[in-house]
């Protein structure tokens, strides 16, 4: 029986994948680095800390990590507090989970104020029992610690949680975690969609379908 539930924000509640494609480029050109292809599917997978570590390394920046991360955060900022809209049926999701008595949070390797700014402007943030960001944890989403703080704030064990996630790197984090894990589907992630499928324990073409799952579980 699914006790409570960790939220991605990025892909999974929020359309906003594309913003952070843009991002990461913009920054990189402002420091004259010709953006490699592949650079925002490399930062995904990392914390705040460490992105900012990963491009001075790679790229020979002459950056102290602090300044990576607050110019980041500027150039993303407008974004989530004006335009970034949330995913289909979040809301109607959140409030199946309300009547059901399920509590729920976010666990997502974003700025904290940026996932306040979007779920505040839709006047959904204090329904979140906690939000967890990259932040609070000094690793990406491709080690557990995130997901299992969130256990612990819970009071659950891994397998008592559901948590739904977009991206692949995520999807076998929490797996391997041993956490019920819903992969949801995000554009952004059709190439590895069919791998996500292969691995989670459930997957949801909408993020509404996980109210069929947790029935599904309590009529077992």
């Amino acid at each position: 029986m699914i006790k409570a539930i960790i939220f991605d924000l990025d892909g999974t509640l929020i359309d906003s994948m594309g913003v952070w494609y843009r991002t990461d480029r913009i920054f990189l050109r402002e420091n004259n680095v010709v953006p490699p292809e592949d650079i925002s599917e490399r930062m995904k997978k990392m914390s705040i800390e460490e992105a900012a570590v990963y491009f001075n390394n790679e790229f020979g920046l002459d950056c102290t990590p602090e300044y990576i991360i607050k110019r980041i955060e500027e150039i993303v900022a407008d974004e989530y507090k004006n335009n970034i809209s949330l995913k289909d049926n979040v809301i109607r999701l959140l409030d199946y989970l309300d009547e059901k008595g399920i509590p729920y949070c976010i666990a997502t390797a974003t700025y904290k104020k940026l996932a306040k700014s979007v779920l505040e402007r839709y006047g959904i943030y204090n329904r979140f029992k906690f939000v967890i960001t990259g932040e609070d944890v000094k690793t990406g989403k491709t080690s557990p610690e995130i997901y299992l703080k969130c256990a612990e704030n819970f009071n659950c064990r891994p397998d008592e949680i559901l948590v739904a996630e977009d991206s692949l790197h995520c999807v076998e984090t929490a797996v391997s975690a041993g956490f019920f894990t819903v992969g949801v589907y995000d554009p952004d992630a059709e190439t590895v969609w069919e791998k996500i499928c292969s691995l989670a324990h459930k997957t949801a073409q909408n993020i509404y379908e996980i109210t069929d799952i947790i029935s599904e579980m309590e009529n077992k």
